[in-house]
């Protein structure tokens, strides 16, 4: 079907490749190259819907973090994207691990990643999950509630003492969107500084013999494009470690300020610079301590999206094409089952035809997934060739991080493949999820 009465849009933004891997190169027949590897010919050879990951942006993307916070711990937050090449590569790269249940701490320490370098969250850890990291040894458990401390001191074997932070609400509101703003007293995560919670929960983890605090931990939200907020947390959280020190003689030698970092989904948007953040956090924590006579404390940051993000894209399939109303739908192979986010938070990307050249200008279009929701939608009013048509292939940058992680089995259509690509080779990470994967798991009549 046709969509040349959609409306005309500029050309420019068609060709911007700023938001796609580093790697990315266009091909005079209208494809494009991740890590010397056609898009279309992966399509072709694995199916869609397909994720690539490009592994050298991953790792120069880790080795940025490493060159910028060298004196710090840089842990991935496995949420974003796990499996076992990706804690892999982030082992190889020098990073630790933030993982946030037994069976991410599970797979990571099965592939071999040390356990002291895992760092152990969750707003609500069950009694299999800190079971799990006392047995593997974990290096850091980050405790997020009072009943927490009673719980993780009881199962403490009485020959260890388990090294925690305690995750603290500092009052600072950040973030692209409601639902990723962590850093105030109204949503679910950490303790409160404003209410006393906080301290409460520090005097009594500094009572359990079998509990060693090593520092504090907070993490403001997510997608966060400027470094001021995290300047602001710091300057709280410093203020807070003076009058732990002052209140029970105790100077903890750690910091975590999580992640959130932004990233660009489509051209033009803002990204957070790790260069300018490394610089004015490091200015801050320094000033702060020396007005406050305390040492500086050994920074962590736990950035998850802005490795593994900008390094993915996703490839479907067109199924059908049709115009309802004012509005023209380009409905794929996938949709809110391997990436919920537009429909959570809003986001917005920009999907690019691949696998041909286009012979029409571009129109605005809604791209919309396979599933029986009218919320269904992958990326609304964007600009696509007008003669875009069913058999095309769409890719979508910045689909690294979160996709596969929030993935669900709506419908059975069964999740997508992860391939990486490197030197103009792919390879598979994580196989597609299978009919007979799913039957295996329904036992009952």
């Amino acid at each position: 079907m046709s969509i040349l009465d959609a409306p005309v849009v500029p050309v420019a933004d068609t060709h911007d490749l700023s938001v796609w891997p580093g790697s990315t190169r266009p091909s005079p027949t209208g494809d494009l190259t991740v890590g010397g590897v056609s898009l279309a010919e992966a399509a072709d050879r694995f199916g869609t819907p397909v994720y690539v990951l490009d592994e050298q942006e991953i790792r120069d993307r880790c080795r940025t973090y490493r060159t910028a916070f060298p004196d710090a711990d840089v842990v991935y937050a496995a949420k974003a994207f796990l499996c076992r090449a990706m804690a892999h590569w982030v082992r190889e790269e020098g990073l630790g691990l933030d993982v946030c249940s037994a069976g991410e701490l599970a797979l990571a320490v099965t592939t071999g990643f040390p356990p002291e370098r895992i760092v152990l969250h969750g707003n609500a850890k069950s009694p299999e999950d800190l079971r799990t990291a006392l047995r593997l040894g974990v290096g850091r458990i980050v405790v997020d509630s009072t009943s927490e401390i009673a719980r993780l001191a009881a199962i403490t074997p009485a020959d260890t003492r388990q090294k925690v932070m305690v995750r603290v609400v500092p009052g600072i509101a950040a973030g692209a969107h409601t639902k990723i703003r962590t850093g105030t007293d109204d949503q679910k995560f950490g303790l409160s500084i404003t209410d006393g919670s906080a301290q409460h929960a520090i005097t009594r983890i500094l009572d359990q013999p079998h509990l060693e605090l090593v520092g504090l931990h907070c993490h403001i939200g997510s997608q966060i494009a400027t470094t001021k907020p995290y300047v602001a947390a710091v300057r709280r959280m410093v203020g807070l470690l003076a009058r732990v020190r002052d209140q029970h003689g105790v100077t903890l030698p750690q910091l975590d300020i999580g992640g959130g970092h932004a990233i660009a989904y489509r051209p033009g948007e803002e990204r957070l610079d790790i260069r300018v953040l490394a610089g004015r956090v490091r200015a801050e924590l320094e000033d702060g301590c020396a007005r406050a006579g305390l040492p500086v404390p050994r920074l962590t940051l736990e950035p998850g999206r802005a490795i593994v993000g900008p390094a993915g894209v996703a490839v479907y399939r067109v199924l059908a094409v049709k115009r309802t109303g004012d509005r023209t739908f380009v409905a794929v192979d996938g949709g809110m089952s391997d990436n919920p986010r537009p429909a959570l938070y809003g986001v917005r990307y920009a999907p690019r035809l691949i696998g041909r050249p286009a012979t029409a200008p571009p129109r605005l279009v809604t791209v919309v997934g396979r599933h029986c929701e009218a919320g269904d939608i992958l990326a609304d009013e964007v600009a696509l060739p007008g003669d875009v048509r069913p058999g095309d292939l769409l890719a979508v940058p910045a689909a690294g991080a979160y996709h596969l992680s929030m993935a669900s089995g709506y419908n059975l259509v069964g999740r997508p493949p992860v391939v990486a690509v490197a030197d103009g080779i792919a390879r598979v990470l994580v196989r597609r999820e299978s009919l007979d994967d799913m039957n295996r798991r329904d036992i009952g009549l």
